[in-house]
């Protein structure tokens, strides 16, 4: 079956030449060039991926990524912007995005976040064609199903984007040892860069506290070892 791609912008050239990409990788791609319409196919749809401009002529890219996640489709969500600018970033991956690309992009690079985002997508996703190990971590109340792709806090289900859950998983199987944020961005994008002054996983981590109400000064959870990374749990 064909990976159901949503792809909105209302830049026309930009919008065709993903559809071109995409379908050349065998993906059905349902393509809008306002918000107003894809919206109405969301409701509709069961998507595997969503590629938003965030300035749209009606509604914003943030407000459709939005109300995907208000929906609890947990499918990957990639923003695209003309802007290069941390506040747009740090609020499209706090809205519940996966991935941010800055235009002008190189198609090929857009191709190879589609097919990372849908890799982890599939894996992790209930009825995967490829399920995951049948393995479930625990921790202080919290509970993660790989194989079902669900994760409860004291009985009450999280409901995770996937970039979420993956990094959750990560720290879950490494518990008690400190990841840092170079390693779960090159485990979760499968790349070898890492800019430094970008803040992806900085912001994950934060919305991740904030749906496991555990924001304050000393998270009970994520633990923040400073200079080094991240963990979860205490040796």
């Amino acid at each position: 079956m064909l990976e159901k791609i949503l792809v909105v912008d209302d830049e026309k050239e930009i919008a065709d030449l993903i559809e071109v990409y995409l379908q050349n990788e065998n993906m059905d791609v349902y393509k809008f060039y306002s918000g107003e319409e894809a919206l109405v196919c969301i409701g509709s749809t069961d998507f595997d991926l969503a590629i938003l401009d965030i300035m749209l002529p009606d509604i914003s890219g943030l407000s459709i990524c939005q109300s995907i996640r208000s929906k609890e489709y947990t499918y990957p969500v990639i923003m695209l912007s003309a802007k290069d600018g941390e506040t747009d970033k740090i609020t499209g991956l706090t809205l519940g995005a996966d991935d941010y690309i800055t235009k002008p992009f190189l198609p090929l690079e857009l191709v190879a976040r589609v097919k990372a985002q849908l890799r982890r997508y599939k894996k992790y996703n209930v009825g995967a064609a490829v399920p995951a190990a049948d393995e479930v971590f625990q921790y202080a109340g919290l509970t993660m199903n790989i194989k079902t792709y669900e994760c409860r806090l004291n009985g009450e289900a999280l409901s995770l984007t996937p970039t979420e859950f993956s990094i959750l998983r990560i720290l879950l199987e490494r518990r008690c040892s400190v990841v840092s944020a170079e390693e779960l961005f090159h485990e979760i994008w499968q790349e070898e860069y890492y800019n430094k002054s970008n803040n992806t996983i900085t912001v994950h981590i934060r919305h991740l506290r904030e749906k496991m109400k555990d924001t304050g000064e000393n998270p009970r959870y994520i633990k923040t070892v400073w200079g080094v990374g991240y963990k979860i749990g205490e040796i």
